[in-house]
Order: structure tokens, then C-alpha cells, then sequence
């Protein structure tokens, strides 16, 4: 544990591990999740500016739960995402489920490229098993 400066009130507190906020902060924040998600599922086709101006939370907040999948907006919203590598319209998230999965499997196969082979091999005249020192 080590004390750290909460960075969004400025208040001391025991840092463990997570975002740098203190107890009081992550719950605000978390409240203010609940309220937007509850705003957007009331509003579905509320505009970005409109959400920020009716929820008073930042824009740079809402992208952030977003990115994070958090927030989830209908075929119907005016806020439209877009996939970062192939640009099909996604509803959450950074990429579509399409790009996921090959990101995903592009990791599993450099993966097992650079996985060093664990079976040794013993040279013929060598057995395995216990040795013992002569003393």
C-alpha cells in the first residue's frame, strides 16, 4: 500500500491497486455510470452533446465507458461508432466482433511461433533419473 493523491478530488488516500481515486470518487463515478446508462436506455436516440449537457459528465467520460463497453447505444442512435481497423458500424467497443476474433487469433498464432520448445532430450549415453554426488 502507498499513499497517493486521488486525480480528481486531490484528497490523500491508501492506494491498493486500480484507477488513482479515492473510495468517495470511485463511487460518484460509478453513480454517474448508473445514471447515463439509465438516460441512454430512457433517450435512446439522445445525441452525445445532449447526454453530457443532461447528465452533467464529461464527453471524454462517456468515450472512455464506451471504449470500455460499458455503454451500449441501439441501431437507432445518432451516435454512431465505428470499428478502429475496418470501419463496419459497431454499437460498443473499439473493434467489431470480425476484427476481434482475427486480433485474437493473430495473438494465439505469434504465440505459439515464439513458444520455445520445452521437451528436452537426453543425450543416448546419459540416463535420466536421480545422480549422486561421491563424497
Amino acid at each position: 500500500m502507498s499513499l497517493r493523491n486521488c486525480s480528481r478530488c486531490g484528497k490523500m488516500f491508501n492506494y491498493i491497486a486500480g484507477p488513482i481515486m479515492c473510495e468517495e470518487c470511485k463511487k460518484a463515478l460509478e453513480d454517474d455510470f448508473q445514471k447515463v446508462k439509465k438516460y441512454i436506455t430512457d433517450n435512446p436516440t439522445a445525441s452525445l452533446k445532449q447526454i453530457t449537457d443532461d447528465n452533467n459528465v464529461k464527453t471524454a467520460q462517456i468515450r472512455e465507458w464506451i471504449r470500455e463497453e460499458r455503454l451500449m447505444f441501439s441501431k437507432n442512435s445518432p451516435i454512431q461508432l465505428t470499428c478502429e481497423n475496418c470501419g463496419a458500424p459497431i454499437q460498443t467497443g473499439r473493434y467489431c466482433v470480425k476484427c476481434k476474433g482475427a486480433m485474437a487469433n493473430g495473438l494465439t498464432n505469434a504465440f505459439t511461433k515464439a513458444k520455445p520448445e520445452l521437451k528436452r532430450t537426453l543425450p543416448k549415453d546419459e540416463k535420466g533419473g536421480m545422480r549422486f554426488l561421491d563424497k
